[in-house]
């Protein structure tokens, strides 16, 4: 009697164990990020002839990053292995709408993130859509961060829109911000070295390249140092939305970049090329970057950073953009923030420095925004 007593105690007891330790949680997350933006020179759009309508003030979304909201969940299924999803949309604090989606014209409440994946000492598999490795490895080398207001990214996606980008879509023509039905792998770190896997099949029938992608990330970071190495190869990537899926290898992009922090003090650059594999003299265009940061005190910091862009077809189509900016965390929450930056762009060049604010082509341009960003 005792002995069968004793039995149902310890499946009782492991039962609770069991439950207990699948344990799982939600969060609902998100931010605003808003501010006033000065331009001296705005165009209608990022046509290489676009004319300068002349300086504009505006009301602006994103000055360090996109407003978004979103979803995340995790359960701990026990031996160190986590099931995780997360479902995150971009939208415009200006006006409320959503942003980019893949297609021209077509809202998407997810735009950013929609995945799902695994977490185990064999390191995380995700799939669906979420963020290209690529994003990670070169805001991980910019002393800027890759914000919203002259920094690596700001210049790469003005790589895109010297190759042709119209920035109606996320479909771009050199690399990705965010790639659809992908498949990505990221191992654990050795020694301060990881690995980044991602393929994306295109799901075009008949055509088993069509619409895909691929790429590897390798990064290194230890003792202040960070290190990125990316490839990123892509087929039917181009900036249109009516093209018919043929598998053209029309999508290539390299980029090595590094970081180096000590105390407060970081610096940072990087080289890197996008081109068009099955027409460089199309689309071949060199980035060069370098920054410097400093870290004041735990309440404030400022970054600034250069960007240099190349036409590697037309040297006479070339920029040099210079961005410097200060950030004063009233909360670990609540940031305000003052961004200054000048590009000079030649030819039919038309670098931005603000995110989704168009330049004339061709000539100097000074900006300033100030703003608050809030996460709640």
């Amino acid at each position: 009697m005792k002995w069968h007593i004793k039995l149902r105690g310890v499946a009782a007891f492991s039962l609770l164990a069991n439950v207990a330790h699948a344990q799982s949680s939600i969060t609902l997350y998100g931010v605003i990020d808003n501010g006033l933006l000065y331009q001296s020179t705005s165009a209608l759009s990022f046509s290489p002839k676009a004319p300068n309508d002349g300086s504009i003030w505006q009301d602006k979304d994103a000055g360090l990053y996109a407003s978004f909201w979103g979803m995340k969940g995790v359960e701990d299924i026990g031996g160190g292995y986590k099931v995780n999803f997360k479902l995150q949309g971009a939208y415009n604090s200006t006006n409320g709408k959503f942003q980019l989606s893949d297609t021209t014209g077509v809202t998407a409440i997810f735009n950013q993130v929609a995945s799902l994946g695994i977490s185990g000492p064999f390191g995380s598999f995700d799939v669906g859509r979420q963020y290209s490795p690529m994003i990670y490895a070169m805001v991980d080398t910019d002393t800027r961060a890759g914000v919203y207001f002259g920094s690596i990214l700001t210049a790469w996606l003005s790589m895109n829109i010297a190759a042709g980008w119209s920035g109606a879509n996320s479909n771009l023509p050199i690399g990705a911000l965010f790639d659809s039905n992908a498949l990505v792998y990221q191992s654990p770190k050795f020694y301060g070295a990881s690995l980044a896997l991602e393929y994306a099949p295109g799901g075009v029938a008949g055509q088993a390249q069509g619409g895909t992608r691929e790429s590897a990330v390798i990064k290194y970071s230890n003792y202040g140092l960070n290190v990125s190495a990316v490839y990123y190869n892509g087929h039917d990537t181009n900036p249109t939305s009516t093209s018919v899926p043929t598998g053209l290898n029309n999508n290539r992009f390299y980029y090595l970049g590094a970081m180096y922090r000590y105390r407060g003090m970081s610096v940072s650059a990087s080289y890197s090329v996008g081109k068009n594999p099955s027409n460089s003299e199309h689309v071949n265009i060199e980035m060069i970057s370098g920054g410097l940061g400093y870290q004041f005190a735990p309440w404030l910091s400022v970054t600034s950073g250069y960007y240099y862009l190349r036409d590697r077809n037309n040297t006479a189509n070339h920029s040099s953009a210079y961005s410097v900016g200060a950030n004063y965390y009233i909360s670990k929450q609540t940031t305000a923030y003052l961004q200054l930056g000048y590009v000079d762009n030649r030819g039919t060049m038309g670098q931005w420095i603000a995110y989704g604010a168009p330049v004339a082509p061709g000539v100097s341009t000074t900006e300033a925004m100030i703003g608050i960003r809030k996460s709640f």
